[in-house]
């Protein structure tokens, strides 16, 4: 055992890995959960796993026996309700919740739930809506439908001195901050809203407040002594009783895996969780559990197959069944599914929530102090943890949850993408963004209302790449225990986060660092070693001993792509089948001739055809091209060729994009001229084969001695569409302009590689790995992109009025004369 693990266990090892339970932590890991052998799962906000006997267990129960729908006396239909009502009983248990006090509703999942109690609730234009900015989207949507009816609703923060462990329901300990009034309607009413605090309300009307028992961005836990606070009225800041009644609503969906709330003792009115959250499966099945007197106030509108006593078709007749569950849940529920269900609390019971919370707030709090340590070389803190339990909670009440982003050595913000990719690289599996909880996230994370809506405008939604905005995060990292994960998942973490984050400022001795030469750089013999077209954007290409250059650079290069049904553009990362189309073109014939494996003929266009199908326009990665398509037998041809429906179209022109550098007199540099096919970014990429060879060289040490498989790869794993030999790893980095015979081509910068180079063609069949981008990853990374490669613009397609010149040739085994400055601008008018 190393010293680390000695180190922990002797501070936590009364409380990891189930001590009392039939089997430790490392046991239960090793047979329950062989799936994982290789990978860290750090996602158990967002699901946790369920185990193989949890499945085997379900496989053999929907195997060994008939559960027909519920709506029926058959036997099949009387099994499966004997086991429903088995599972609500269940449920109820699981939050010491009576059956005398409250009825189990099973839902599509906690969202459903939320949606029910919003759509059910007696809304009026006397009632208000609160919710703490710490809430899921799905809380947040419920002000729809209170909006929607008149009502106020407004957002508030919960201060609260003292900690969990002290505070047992001192009203004094707790105050509410209000932020502004949200209402909507022609008749907007300000008596009940002045300045951001509620007047007198008059009569009997019902008011909601929802909270969470465990943020799911932060992880905060909150005090659910605020419940009979709430519902009495007796926090300060908060509405007094003469205002309506209270009712509260508990969001439990991330904390019930751990902690679920007791609700003998903290009574809330409506609470809502989610199953695949606690123990992986099923997914699509939650619950509202519903206090019997707040269940009589919900006001259900449609009624479906199974919540009539009786309805006439043709008058308006029906009267609702007195069961509370059956009224309020539409149609068969997902019996099979609620049937799985006591396969999961098995094992939760096996093991208790008890030790479960001990087991994943121990990881946590190792991880959580492990991270405040990092610091880089120049001591500057390297994780900036979200919320504030450190200071409030005892170690073992913290939550299984750690949100965080991650600074470099100069303050600048690591992008949380650029975790979330280096992490799947390296087999962890986490969460990036704002988890569905924008008042959490703009809270933790500083952001105004303008930043949010600038943002926005700038083209930030969820789930993009845009990580960072004016220097600062619109999201955040998160990871998250589970009752399953191990010392080792923890340690693992830290460890890729020390060697990809930690130590030392981002250098390089492999070129990166750009040299200010001001002369012509005296490089060996490089010569031009291969050329290679991709006609089709993402299929294979071709390679050719000589080939002309036209104003977009390669001719045809990239000049066609396939669209997809939903007017997608499709790329080897999507479609895979894509790496296995064969084109080539013969100039002297005028075609480009495609074959595919799963087409017996050849298919041949036309190079110099003149289009007259739809002309259009597509977007490619932000650039707006016109295109011409092709007919039915063309298209037809492709979608058989990749198993889907897809269009075939040509690129007829582009607009031109321009370059923010500038040279000399103020003119924008020859970019600004220059046109793009379908390629991402510059018109060219350069490969050297010397920076190949370094690469493999790094390959091959970290793979000695790990039994893992020797990975090699060759430049054309790149798509590059010229190779160079003769230069040293990495020089290629510097040039900023190079020539080669008589044709110029300005440097665009390093290529940002992606995870298609991960992708081989072997035999037909698509092969996924980690490398070569994982090495890559190592070494090569700077600003968050994952360098290898040059992007070139080609100089020559216009002369200095914008006229086009002779067409240009480059030919396999000519001499390459890189330069590490640019040429003044006087030399690029007088070419």
């Amino acid at each position: 055992m190393d010293e680390s693990k000695d180190e922990f266990l002797g501070q936590f090892g009364a409380d990891y890995g189930y001590p009392d339970a039939p089997r430790g932590i490392d046991e239960m890991r090793a047979s329950d959960f062989k799936r994982l052998e290789g990978t860290v799962y750090l996602d158990h906000a967002g699901a946790t796993l369920y185990s193989e006997p949890q499945m085997v267990d379900v496989i053999k129960d929907l195997t060994s026996n008939v559960y027909g729908n519920p709506h029926s006396q058959s036997d099949s239909s009387m099994a499966a309700s004997d086991l429903v009502t088995a599972a609500r009983h269940e449920v109820l248990k699981y939050f010491n919740a009576s059956p005398r006090d409250y009825k189990c509703i099973f839902t599509s999942g906690a969202t459903a739930a939320l949606k029910l109690v919003g759509e059910c609730f007696p809304w009026s234009r006397e009632s208000c809506y609160m919710y703490t900015m710490e809430n899921h989207n799905s809380v947040l949507g419920i002000r729809e439908y209170a909006l929607s009816k008149g009502a106020t609703v407004l957002a508030v923060d919960i201060d609260e001195d003292g900690d969990l462990e002290s505070n047992h329901g001192s009203p004094s300990l707790f105050k509410i901050s209000t932020h502004s009034n949200q209402r909507r309607g022609e008749d907007v009413l300000s008596h009940n809203c002045q300045n951001g605090s509620l007047s007198a309300i008059s009569g009997n009307n019902w008011n909601l407040f929802a909270f969470p028992s465990e943020c799911n961005f932060s992880g905060q836990k909150f005090n659910l002594n605020l419940v009979k606070l709430i519902k009495e009225g007796k926090v300060a800041g908060f509405p007094s009783q003469q205002q309506g009644q209270w009712m509260v609503l508990l969001d439990a969906a991330k904390g019930c895996a751990t902690e679920p709330p007791n609700l003998d003792l903290y009574p809330a009115d409506f609470v809502v969780c989610s199953f695949y959250k606690i123990f992986g499966y099923p997914t699509g099945l939650g619950a509202l559990i519903v206090k019997n007197e707040a269940a009589g106030l919900l006001n259900k509108a449609y009624f479906s197959g199974g919540t009539v006593a009786v309805s006439i078709a043709d008058i308006d007749f029906v009267k609702k069944r007195k069961s509370v569950e059956q009224v309020l849940e539409d149609g068969t529920i997902s019996f099979l599914s609620i049937a799985s269900l006591r396969h999961g609390f098995k094992i939760i019971g096996m093991l208790t929530t008890s030790a479960i919370s001990r087991h994943t707030a121990s990881l946590a709090t190792y991880v959580r102090k492990k991270m405040l340590d990092m610091k880089h070389r120049n001591k500057k803190k390297v994780c900036i943890i979200y919320g504030h339990q450190a200071s409030k909670v005892a170690d073992l009440k913290m939550s299984p949850t750690i949100t965080f982003n991650l600074k470099r050595e100069d303050g600048t913000w690591f992008g949380y993408r650029e975790v979330e990719k280096l992490a799947s690289l390296s087999g962890f599996h986490l969460r990036t963004g704002c988890f569905c909880n924008p008042g959490a996230c703009a809270k933790y994370l500083g952001l105004s209302h303008s930043d949010l809506v600038s943002n926005f405008e700038a083209g930030h939604v969820c789930w993009d790449d845009n990580d960072v905005i004016k220097g600062k995060p619109t999201g955040s990292v998160r990871i998250s225990f589970g009752y399953m994960s191990t010392y080792e998942d923890a340690a693992g973490f830290l460890k890729f986060l020390q060697s990809s984050f930690v130590s030392k400022p981002i250098t390089f001795s492999n070129g990166l660092d750009l040299v200010d030469n001001q002369s012509q750089q005296v490089v060996p013999d490089v010569r031009l070693k291969t050329i290679t077209i991709y006609p089709v954007k993402s299929c294979q290409g071709f390679s050719a001993q000589i080939w002309p250059l036209a104003i977009g650079g390669l001719k045809y290069d990239r000049e066609w792509l396939l669209q997809g049904s939903g007017g997608e553009i499709l790329t080897q990362k999507k479609v895979p089948e894509l790496g296995s189309i064969r084109t080539l073109i013969n100039l002297e014939l005028g075609k480009l001739f495609i074959e595919s494996p799963k087409r017996k003929d050849k298919l041949e266009i036309s190079l110099l055809e003149n289009l007259t199908h739809l002309t259009a326009e597509v977007d490619v990665y932000g650039q707006r091209y016109e295109v011409e398509s092709y007919d039915d037998n063309v298209n037809t041809w492709f979608s058989e060729a990749i198993g889907r429906h897809c269009t075939f179209m040509r690129c007829s022109s582009s607009k031109n994009r321009s370059c923010s550098r500038a040279v000399k007199n103020g003119r924008l540099c020859r970019d600004t001229r220059s046109k793009l096919s379908f390629v991402n970014e510059g018109q060219l990429l350069l490969i050297a084969e010397e920076s190949v060879s370094d690469l493999n060289s790094r390959l091959s040490s970290s793979n000695n001695g790990n039994g893992k498989q020797r990975v090699i790869v060759d430049a054309m794993r790149f798509r590059p569409n010229i190779v160079i030999s003769g230069s040293t790893p990495y020089n290629e980095d510097n040039w900023r302009r190079l020539h080669i015979g008589d044709a110029y081509f300005t440097s665009m910068g390093g290529c940002n590689r992606c995870q298609m180079i991960n992708l081989q063609q072997n035999s037909g069949q698509v092969i996924k790995s980690k490398e070569p981008l994982a090495t890559l990853a190592s070494y090569r990374r700077e600003k968050g992109k994952i360098l290898f490669g040059v992007l070139l613009n080609y100089e020559d397609g216009l002369d200095g009025e914008g006229e086009i010149v002779a067409e240009r040739w480059l030919q396999v085994g000519q001499e390459v004369h890189p330069s590490t400055t640019a040429t003044p601008e006087k030399m690029l008018g007088d070419r």
